[in-house]
């Protein structure tokens, strides 16, 4: 796997106001751009994992921390029927 990295300017002053090590929050918005990539359905749970320096099993964890849900019903009715099939 090849990897790429991303350099982002925070003022100081930020990580300063945060109590926060450069680390952690780059850790962060790792995980957070995970979980928006994953909601906007632009990456998939392992995609995001990964980005999230998570396992799978812990990124479905993290999503519901975070009430994102991993199923995906644009229809109610949709819900019921898949219910009513278990």
């Amino acid at each position: 796997m090849n990897i790429i990295n991303i350099n982002v300017a925070i003022p100081q002053e930020i990580l300063l106001s945060l109590k926060e090590e450069e680390y952690d929050l780059a850790l962060d918005m790792k995980r957070w751009t995970a979980l928006k990539l994953y909601s906007d359905k632009k990456l998939t749970i392992g995609q995001c994992a990964e980005l999230a320096e998570m396992n799978e099993e812990d990124f479905i964890k993290y999503l519901g921390i975070n009430k994102i849900s991993i199923f995906s019903f644009n229809n109610p009715e949709d819900l019921k029927e898949d219910i009513r099939n278990a």
